[in-house]
């Protein structure tokens, strides 16, 4: 690449801005601050976040185009809201991503790769002994785990863009403290399957684990309040 085509101070300035205005914008939707149904005011958060108008707008339609975010003519931007349908569609593009991930897992995770995850394993398992429980996000760390250790950039970018849309859709309803418990001896589950070669095995338990978990968020999705 010649050097007239490398980004200057101010255009890299520029990109950083942008950069981190996406992903301080992306947190405070998955963390609640922003919540489900909400219009985002451009003036109290470019002032918040110390930015120009033009970055937090590049950062809003990215997060549109993630799905995060739902724009609406000569009205501005809304955190993105759910209705059931729209879950169970995301739940199936999941378990699409995921019992294909795991095959390939069972094909290309080598020994340290197992012990890798089963350390996770191992962590996850002293927080529900100690009653530790940690914010939703972290369940879906085990998944993602499993999916980069396929090595395939472009099927976990797609796993983490579905994983960010199920964990808006599903912030009325939580983890429960007893679905937590079964999914972490299903996870266990799948692990072992992987770690044996079994990938389609492995990819038959982590079809059912997801089904379960989605029957738990539509049980609580549906007996909560409507918002959209």
């Amino acid at each position: 690449m010649s050097s007239s085509h490398l980004p200057g101070p101010l255009e890299r300035r520029a990109q950083t801005f942008s950069g981190r205005s996406v992903e301080v914008l992306r947190d405070m939707v998955l963390s609640g601050r922003l919540k489900p149904g909400q219009r985002l005011n451009e003036v109290e958060l470019a002032r918040a976040l110390e930015i120009s108008r033009g970055p937090l707008r590049e950062a809003i339609q990215r997060l549109a185009s993630e799905g995060l975010l739902r724009i609406v003519s000569h009205r501005g931007a809304y955190v993105r809201t759910f209705d059931a349908d729209e879950l169970r569609d995301l739940y199936e593009l999941r378990i699409a991503l995921e019992t294909h991930a795991v095959r390939l897992a069972a094909e290309r995770m080598t020994a340290d790769d197992v012990a890798d995850v089963g350390g996770l394993l191992d962590e996850t398992g002293d927080m529900l002994a100690a009653d530790d429980e940690r914010p939703y996000p972290e369940e879906l760390d085990f998944h993602r785990r499993i999916v980069a250790l396929t090595g395939n950039q472009i099927l976990l970018s797609a796993t983490v863009e579905v994983h960010q849309q199920i964990h808006l859709a599903r912030s009325r309803s939580g983890q429960q403290p007893r679905r937590a418990r079964h999914a972490y001896d299903e996870h266990r589950a799948v692990v072992d399957h992987v770690a044996a070669g079994d990938g389609e095995a492995a990819a038959n338990l982590m079809r059912a684990h997801l089904y379960r978990s989605l029957e738990n968020a539509l049980r609580i999705f549906d007996a909560s309040p409507g918002d959209t």
